[in-house]
């Protein structure tokens, strides 16, 4: 099932497989965009639609591997990529050479094929971009608690009563408390694990960085 915002990226050299495939595509409801070269996908990386990216891993003259893989080795094309090749070894050789880019392989551009590993890619990206925007709701939570609350949670985490954190910010324990109370609140935590949970996907201040909050906020 096609969400409306993404797109199937459709690279290959051969003009005419380029067209049959990208028919196929429309055919089966599915929004292309129609690349042909790596030189032309380079050129709109960072313009590229969520989606992914079929890729026929076929080199021109003048289209030169290193070139071709360069957006793939140096990872700035987000999306997932199916092959369009039936060379077997071919996503052995991308391993061995790159690290590993490729998501599903087809050997065929049959619909039985192609279909479902284009839907399996899609599906991919959908739960991609839906774990980075979870994790980005949970950033903008911390960003904004007030210094002194990011200190407090740093503390809290590093598991520090609050009579030890009233102690290391030299400010008393209700004051602590009051502070907790509202950084547990803005964070959405319910209890100590869940908010340990989630500030494994922040950035919190440590120790040293809470010795050093701003004697205004205290």
């Amino acid at each position: 099932m096609l969400i409306a915002e993404q797109t199937v990226h459709l690279m290959d050299h051969d003009r005419e497989r380029r067209e049959r495939v990208a028919l196929l595509l429309e055919l089966a409801g599915y929004r292309v965009k129609i690349f042909s070269s790596h030189r032309d996908i380079l050129d709109n990386v960072f313009t590229l639609e969520p989606g992914c990216l079929l890729l026929n891993p076929q080199f021109s003259e003048h289209d030169d591997i290193a070139l071709g893989y360069q957006f793939l080795a140096l990872d700035i094309l987000d999306l997932p990529i199916v092959l369009l090749t039936s060379i077997k070894d071919f996503p052995t050789l991308m391993e061995e050479t790159l690290g590993g880019v490729a998501d599903f392989q087809a050997s065929h551009t049959s619909p039985e094929s192609l279909l479902p590993l284009v839907e399996m890619a899609l599906l991919r990206d959908r739960q991609r971009r839906a774990s980075l925007s979870i994790e980005q709701t949970i950033i903008q939570r911390f960003n904004k608690l007030t210094p002194r609350e990011q200190s407090v949670m740093a503390l809290t985490i590093q598991g520090q009563s609050n009579k030890e954190i009233a102690r290391h910010l030299d400010i008393s324990m209700r004051t602590v408390e009051s502070h907790r109370s509202k950084m547990m609140i803005k964070m959405h935590a319910n209890h100590l694990a869940e908010l340990g949970r989630l500030s494994t996907l922040v950035f919190v201040v440590d120790q040293d960085a809470a010795d050093k909050d701003d004697a205004k906020n205290r």
